[in-house]
């Protein structure tokens, strides 16, 4: 029986405390990170990332911080095989790897991989493209509410590259993109996973962090980083440019609106964001879910005994959904 790696992975909504949980259980089982954050990967883009300091990641390695420019191309499935080989890289050590960031899809992609879909169409696609600058891509996105409800409130109304590959499948294939990825969900696993979620009961509870933690990037100087990165060539097209924070403070220097109009704005749109990744997370049964620092404790104590009991290949056939959110 070949057994397979073991991983712990901790999820949940922006400003919820993935990163300083990740730093209290790497230090209590000596293991590495792998961050699984979109933005985290790019360089220059440290305070809209809310990236780990220089401090945190000197006392616990990290791993996929860094790693590219903004002006080049990642995915889901780039994500999957550098993660892939971090795991490896930590495992060797005989360690445990922390998978910890709130992109959902990184985090399906490493654990189950991505579902063999339609190549793209550049007729179709450009077709879409054109719609949406004619229409907006509101109009698009209320297309996709009709033919792929499920797939549409994962969906920010604003992202027109995933809106538009989203219709590009339903149309070429007939079947929604939601219901080609239920169908893949039956892919094993290559890993063992203990899967950690963190949520709070109270949402206003969230929202305030999120707002504390947007007023804290702005004093700590968002606003000049945006400009540097504009200084540098990194141009307000690029998808990156286009992220919480950094397309928000892109609009403010370009005079089109002003900066407490941005700040508002930046709150506005993480809170949607939050809201989104907890529809994503609550779909996945196998998360744990706990408040923390609150059940700290019960975290640290379901750690390591993951981390201490043998491989097992049978593991999460029925897995806990203690506070689990509705």
């Amino acid at each position: 029986m070949i057994h397979k790696t073991k991983i712990i992975i901790i999820v949940g909504p922006t400003s919820i405390g993935k990163s300083r949980l990740a730093l209290d259980l790497a230090n209590e089982v000596d293991t590495e990170i792998i961050s699984a954050d979109s933005m985290q990967i790019y360089r220059y883009m440290d305070i809209g990332t809310a990236k780990p300091t220089p401090e945190e990641q000197l006392s616990v390695k990290h791993h996929l911080i860094d790693v590219l420019y903004p002006d080049e191309a990642f995915s889901a499935e780039l994500f999957r095989q550098k993660a892939t080989t971090a795991i490896s890289e930590v495992n060797i050590q005989s360690k445990t790897a922390i998978v910890a960031g709130g992109t959902g899809l990184y985090v399906k992609a490493l654990t189950g991989g991505l579902f063999d879909g339609p190549g793209a169409d550049p007729q179709l696609r450009q077709e879409l493209k054109e719609k949406a600058a004619k229409e907006g891509t509101q109009s698009l996105y209320r297309e996709l509410t009709e033919i792929d409800p499920v797939t549409a409130a994962r969906l920010h109304h604003n992202d027109s590259f995933r809106i538009i590959r989203a219709l590009e499948v339903y149309q070429l294939t007939q079947r929604p993109l939601s219901e080609h990825h239920d169908k893949h969900n039956f892919k094993e696993s290559p890993f063992e996973t203990l899967k950690i979620g963190l949520h709070l009961e109270d949402r206003q509870r969230l929202y305030s962090r999120i707002e504390h933690r947007a007023d804290r990037m702005m004093a700590a100087g968002l606003v000049d980083e945006v400009k540097s990165l504009l200084a540098m060539g990194y141009t307000a097209d690029l998808k990156p440019m286009q992220a919480l924070g950094y397309k928000q403070i892109t609009g403010y220097i370009s005079g089109e609106f002003s900066l407490d109009e941005s700040i508002s704005r930046l709150k506005r749109d993480t809170k949607r964001y939050a809201k989104r990744q907890m529809t994503w997370f609550r779909a996945d049964p196998e998360i744990n879910w706990y408040t923390y620092p609150d059940d700290y404790g019960e975290i640290l104590r379901k750690t390591k005994g993951f981390v201490e009991r043998a491989p097992n290949t049978n593991h999460h056939k029925n897995p806990s959904k203690r506070h689990r959110p509705g």
